[in-house]
């Protein structure tokens, strides 16, 4: 691994390591819920985000460097998804409540969404791309999207409260509406000089 990605990683792995020290210090795992979801949801945005830029802006040196990194930031985001999971279990302390729970759809959309991010994160690496082709790899990659949404919906349902959300759905909106615009653009522009 080089050092700079190293130091990304570190960078990366700085709240994960200031949340277990609180949990160790007698935080409730209860209050670290909230920060590590958030943080996954947020590091999903980063993953997400450069490839619509890239089609509307072009292939810059910002977005190219951006791109380089997607893949470490949607690993991170499962990393702090995995993390909320380790803490909503310390939280729930025995495997029967969490089962009680789980018809909730409070609940059952963050397990699902869990699972599209586990799927992805499986299957990060060169060689797994290799391994199972383009086509296929990128299809279970794709999966991060039904990961981000039924996320954002854990959330919303859990606090009652559409906007944080929505604030945070709100960049990568606006990144496909734009693609999508560009993409018309560009198929209107083929058929008018063709």
């Amino acid at each position: 691994m080089r050092p700079r990605t190293l130091l990304f990683w570190l960078a990366l792995a700085v709240p994960a390591a200031l949340m277990v020290a609180d949990l160790a210090r007698g935080s409730l795992a209860m209050d670290l819920l909230h920060p590590t979801g958030e943080l996954s949801l947020r590091l999903m945005v980063l993953a997400l985000l450069p490839g619509p830029l890239v089609e509307v802006f072009g292939p810059n040196r910002f977005l190219r460097g951006w791109v380089a990194i997607r893949r470490n930031l949607g690993v991170a985001a499962f990393g702090y998804g995995l993390l909320h999971l380790a803490f909503y279990a310390v939280d729930m302390g025995a495997l029967q409540p969490i089962v009680a729970e789980f018809t909730l759809p409070a609940i059952w959309t963050g397990w699902l969404g869990f699972a599209f991010m586990l799927a992805a994160a499986a299957v990060s690496r060169d060689a797994a791309m290799a391994a199972m082709g383009r086509r296929l790899w990128k299809r279970v990659q794709q999966g991060i999207y039904a990961a981000f949404i039924l996320a954002l919906s854990h959330w919303a349902l859990l606090d009652r409260d559409w906007a944080p959300p929505l604030i945070h759905l709100a960049p990568v909106a606006l990144a496909w509406v734009l693609r999508f615009v560009v993409r018309v653009n560009r198929r209107f522009n083929r058929r008018t000089f063709a």
